[in-house]
């Protein structure tokens, strides 16, 4: 009785435990309205399948003591000839189809609203932006305000961000887990994330798919302001940042880890990776540098050496 007292007691430790870093998780607290559809959908999932086990364990308990072994038992209700019972087989046959059902219907109707911009902002048109991820950096172009920057972005409040996905080499997915799930980056194609930022303030950015050596180092921050002081960094850019050179983006695309960058024009005036035939131009441009192992810097390095660089 002492041990199982004791085992009782570990168990309940180690659930409050986890219940208690649930508050922790950045998906579970989220920024934005795609964050929080898609936080329903995980508690409504989370909950429902709370249920489902509750009902299993308590009939398994039930069926363990009504069943159990005692003295003057005997073979009581013990049927070796029994070949089946059809309503049970009809009941353990649709209560599964009954669990699938409820689970895919809010699943798929979310999954179609998050494919148009979040309807809180659809008083105004998306902003877009293309993210563009190459071993191991991101390219953010804004072709409306036609600047660039590199491992950061701005983005305004309350507005719908267009995400245009694609990559300049291997497939990476940008995630920004404040404001919602993340989408894959594949090169000779584009795909299109919506996010949106409710509240200001800077959020965590990284790639999420494992695509090499500095897989871990391929992160960014996200900067989530009002339309004001996102308009004041946007000419800030475009009045101080030098213009980025063909040349000049052929060599940041070589594979390794840099800093912070922006620039007043974008990369889209003479390759868009969204829309080309081919899908391996970085690869054609550093050849050699894929056969090469790397020595990956520091991220604090990096960062400190993208410091003078980021606005």
């Amino acid at each position: 009785m002492k041990h199982k007292k004791i085992t009782l007691l570990m168990a309940m430790g180690i659930l409050g435990l986890i219940l208690s870093g649930c508050s922790d998780l950045t998906v579970l607290n989220p920024k934005g309205p795609v964050g929080q559809s898609q936080k329903d959908l995980i508690m409504y999932s989370l909950w429902f399948m709370l249920g489902i086990v509750v009902v299993v364990f308590g009939l398994f308990g039930y069926m363990i003591f009504k069943y159990r072994d005692r003295p003057g038992r005997g073979d009581q209700d013990y049927d070796p000839e029994l070949h089946g019972n059809i309503k049970v087989e009809i009941l353990w046959t649709a209560i599964p189809l009954i669990i699938v059902t409820l689970l895919s219907i809010p699943t798929v109707e979310t999954l179609f609203d998050l494919e148009k911009p979040p309807e809180s902002s659809n008083d105004k048109e998306p902003l877009v932006i293309h993210a563009t991820s190459a071993d191991w950096k991101w390219f953010f172009s804004y072709p409306e305000q036609d600047i660039e920057t590199v491992n950061y972005l701005h983005i305004p409040t309350d507005r719908a961000i267009e995400f245009r996905l694609s990559s300049a080499d291997s497939m990476a997915a940008l995630w920004i887990p404040a404001l919602g799930g993340q989408k894959y980056n594949m090169a000779g194609m584009e795909t299109v994330l919506y996010l949106q930022a409710d509240e200001e303030g800077v959020y965590d950015g990284r790639n999420s798919n494992y695509n090499g050596e500095g897989f871990s180092l391929q992160t960014f921050k996200v900067h989530a302001e009002s339309e004001e002081d996102f308009n004041q960094w946007v000419s800030q850019i475009q009045n101080e940042k030098p213009k980025l050179t063909q040349e000049q983006y052929d060599e940041l695309l070589e594979p390794g880890i840099i800093g912070k960058m922006a620039f007043s024009n974008t990369h889209l005036e003479w390759v868009d990776h969204g829309k080309m035939m081919d899908s391996d131009y970085a690869v054609k441009q550093h050849f050699d540098a894929y056969n090469q192992h790397l020595h990956i810097k520091s991220l604090n390095v990096e960062e400190e050496e993208g410091d003078d660089n980021e606005s």
